[in-house]
């Protein structure tokens, strides 16, 4: 593992390994040449030769765009106060529009400690309005993301506690469905190496070369060298299916749940043990429950399985290729030759992003998109898996090889936690002053405060447009930030926070692969202080001891996930540690520690930045996801009731149930998406389109990591930010490319340059999401293309976000 740049130091600068820490789940090499205090150029990993059994840990687009951002023109500077804020609010309509004022950090604080106290005194902890930061703080310490706001959230905590929010934003319906049917959420495939055994791969609705930045695409394209087929089912032509497909499916937005039913259909149609076997029944009869009347669960109602549902035994419809293909838009004797393609095919893998599930009304995709990997067989044996592959385990699940260790920290819980409000009432709870809080429960509620750190709230959930109308409402908004975000542009004071470049480093994981150990880069921008700052400062002026904010000193934290780091033995079996460190090592860290032996020292790590495991075709590491319930389901069974596979699930139907809004059916059956496909008719007995007959749908793009990086000017000119139309959606309209079009649903209008493009199926469009918020004072249009004032806040099944479910106009300006 020796670093082309050993020793670091030359008479150009020293190279420092830089966090690249935004949320895309590539965790990759970043390098920064430092020249006295200044960051001369980036580059990325060039630590050794690229192969694809030792791959380089190659940054894309945003993070060697990662300088522009941490030395910004629009950086925060200093503290900020909207000119015409008084305690209680003062003139809210000009928040978004109002002039700033230059402040000190002490005027700042007391300010933010005043209203603190005030809004405590005047209406209860459950007006202050902040993120619950449990689960973020869980990703952090895994992945290394930013952190900033846990400590935040712990004051607030001591201080008596806030009301948060909840629901699934990237997960969609998979973070509640997948592990209780006992597919899982995240890491639900087999390992880049045995994706070389498949013969076929089946992506849905995953686009990784955008989505999921690293080396995914690369480990697939490894896959295809070896001579699998990719086909791809999603409404675009992707650059992932640019560089893999082999054939290209459309299909309309959040229809994929009446394609795996049909799909279901065919196979149950033609199937025949002997001449024409497509479905493999020694699986379901071991493995799952729920599927036929003679395999469900106690209690439940025989009539209620999966194969007289989709036969249309009971209810008189058949779920048949030519009952799906009106909904979905596949031409019945297409579904019929995938449904077969992939039953016939001896190793096929079944892939799925988050994507098809962050829709509403979407809560039984997941089970649907099981239980077809579930009659197929492809589940549990080399080159057959059916599961999530994405974000930083995208073709490379399974269990971390190298992994950081624990910092230390833990946080109080918040004495409010019962005061969670989902995300799609949230807006609307401030406004009106009530929320579901759970079936038949309808509490109220009076939010004066909304404080905002470490995210993009405001301009990432659905529902933009309420969310403006809410900030207005309520008396004090705060943001912390490194830039002017829309968060930080409706704020009343805006706190300037530094970058990972520029605190103590951190270690985290990347794929299971890696483990980086980021380093301090540059010195604190300007006014600009790091989040624990401010926490223990907020904390001295609410009278809590600031060592109950930050218990364990930063440097402390750093050893602590250094001397606990380990690397999986090469037997496979359990873990060693990876790190020899020294009583010198622990001196020049200034923490306390004990002296270790490791795989490599601790310089080692330090002057590569980086540690990676090498594989091979024979070693200890391959992963395949459920082996060994596939093998022995009784001796190994899954954390389900049943300890199956559960097609039939009556915790996801209880579970949905209480939540109270919409229910569902314990098996996958057909749940129109609000504001899909089917909304977009007046009549759709008939087939006339309504006054919204476009279906509009949200992707991740190059340019930008959620909505961190859309300041940076480079990467809007290298990647703008376009509506994706049809030409024949287009021509209708007289559309041209390059015109500015506007965009209405029923939530909001929207403005943009648009693409014509045949690589998108007619009667859909598409919008990168992230792209901030700018909305013009006078006509209430976004003119930046931002998606989410176009989608609404609909709270049904788990109340998840449904990013992938609207519908619009679209019209030339």
């Amino acid at each position: 593992m020796k670093s082309r740049d050993s020793g670091q130091r030359s008479s150009n600068g020293r190279w420092v390994t830089a966090a690249c820490w935004h949320n895309c789940g590539g965790r990759c090499l970043n390098k920064a040449l430092v020249k006295d205090g200044k960051v001369i150029r980036q580059k990325t990993d060039d630590t050794h030769a690229d192969s694809p059994m030792f791959p380089q840990q190659r940054g894309c687009a945003r993070g060697r765009a990662q300088r522009r951002q941490v030395l910004s023109e629009d950086r925060l500077k200093y503290p900020l106060l909207r000119k015409h804020w008084q305690p209680g609010g003062g003139d809210k309509e000009l928040r978004g529009r109002d002039e700033w004022v230059r402040i000190t950090w002490d005027e700042a604080l007391d300010i933010l400690a005043g209203e603190v106290k005030r809004i405590k005194a005047t209406y209860g902890n459950e007006a202050i309005l902040t993120w619950d930061y449990a689960s973020l703080y869980y990703a952090s310490k895994m992945t290394g993301g930013w952190g900033g706001g846990n400590e935040m959230a712990q004051v607030l905590s001591l201080f008596g506690g806030y009301t948060s929010s909840s629901g699934s934003t990237s997960w969609g319906t998979w973070r509640d469905t997948g592990p209780r049917i006992g597919l899982g959420l995240a890491n639900g495939t087999n390992d880049r190496l045995d994706l070389q055994n498949s013969q076929l791969i089946v992506m849905w609705g995953a686009n990784p070369a955008w989505s999921s930045p690293g080396s995914a695409t690369y480990h697939y394209l490894q896959a295809k060298k070896a001579g699998a087929k990719f086909i791809f089912i999603d409404p675009l032509y992707s650059d992932t299916a640019g560089v893999l497909a082999d054939e290209w499916i459309p299909i309309r937005p959040g229809t994929d749940h009446a394609l795996a039913l049909a799909m279901a259909h065919t196979l149950l149609a033609e199937d025949h043990p002997s001449r024409n076997p497509l479905i493999d029944w020694d699986f379901l009869e071991r493995c799952t429950i729920g599927f036929d009347s003679s395999h469900m669960p106690e209690g439940a109602d025989p009539k209620d399985n999966f194969r007289d549902y989709v036969l249309g035994t009971f209810d008189g419809q058949p779920k048949s290729p030519e009952w799906a293909t009106d909904i979905c838009g596949i031409a019945p004797e297409k579904i019929k030759v995938l449904a077969r393609e992939i039953a016939q095919t001896a190793k096929t893998a079944l892939i799925s992003s988050w994507a098809p599930a962050r829709v509403n009304n979407a809560d039984s995709w997941p089970q649907a998109f099981m239980t077809l990997g579930c009659m197929t067989g492809h589940i549990g044996q080399p080159g057959r898996m059916t599961g999530i592959s994405t974000h930083r385990n995208a073709a490379n699940s399974g269990p971390a090889l190298v992994m950081a260790g624990d910092d230390g920290m833990t946080f109080s819980p918040n004495p409010l936690a019962h005061s969670t409000i989902n995300q799609n009432e949230l807006w609307d709870a401030v406004l009106t002053g009530n929320y579901t809080a759970g079936k038949g429960e309808i509490k109220n509620i009076d939010i004066q405060m909304i404080y905002h750190s470490c995210h993009s709230y405001l301009n990432q959930k659905p529902g933009l447009m309420k969310g403006i109308e809410a900030h207005r409402r309520v008396e004090f908004v705060v943001a912390q930030n490194y830039v002017l975000n829309p968060s930080a542009q409706y704020a009343d004071l805006v706190l300037p926070v530094t970058t990972l470049w520029e605190r103590n480093g951190l270690v985290f994981n990347g794929n299971r692969e890696i483990l980086i150990w980021t380093d301090h880069v540059i010195e604190p921008y300007h006014e600009a202080k790091d989040d624990v700052w401010i926490a223990k400062e907020l904390a001295k002026r609410l009278d809590i001891d600031p060592k109950q904010v930050e218990p364990i000193p930063p440097k402390q934290q750093l050893f602590n996930q250094l001397s606990g780091a380990k690397v999986m033995k090469e037997d496979g079996f359990g873990y060693e540690r990876l790190l020899t460190i020294t009583p010198g090592d622990m001196e020049a860290l200034e923490a306390d520690g004990q002296p270790q032996q490791g795989r490599i020292t601790l310089q080692e790590l330090r002057d590569t930045g980086i540690y990676q495991v090498a594989r091979s075709v024979n070693d200890k590491y391959t992963y395949i996801h459920l082996q060994e319930f596939r093998e022995k389901p009784n001796l190994h069974p899954l954390n389900t009731p049943s300890g199956k596979l559960e097609i039939y699930c009556q915790a996801v139907a209880d579970f949905v149930k209480n939540c109270g809004w919409t229910e569902v059916s314990p098996i996958p059956r057909y749940n129109p998406p609000r504001e899909g496909y089917e909304a977009s008719f007046a009549n759709w007995d008939d087939k006339v389109k309504g006054e919204f007959p476009l279906q509009l749908y949200s992707i991740h793009v190059p340019a930008r990591a959620h909505s961190c990086l859309d300041n940076v000017a480079e990467l809007r000119r290298a990647f703008p930010q376009e509506l994706l139309m049809n030409a024949a959606d287009a021509e209708v309209r007289a559309i041209a490319a390059g015109d500015k079009v506007l965009i209405r649903s029923r939530h909001g209008l929207v403005t943009c340059p648009v693409r014509i493009t045949e690589r998108i199926m007619p009667g859909v469009v598409t919008l990168g999401q992230g792209a901030w918020v700018d909305m013009d004072p006078n006509s209430g249009i976004d003119q930046a293309g931002s998606v989410n004032v176009l989608i609404g806040a609909i709270p049904t099944g788990q109340g998840h976000a449904g990013f992938n479910s609207c519908n619009v106009q679209v019209s030339k300006i």
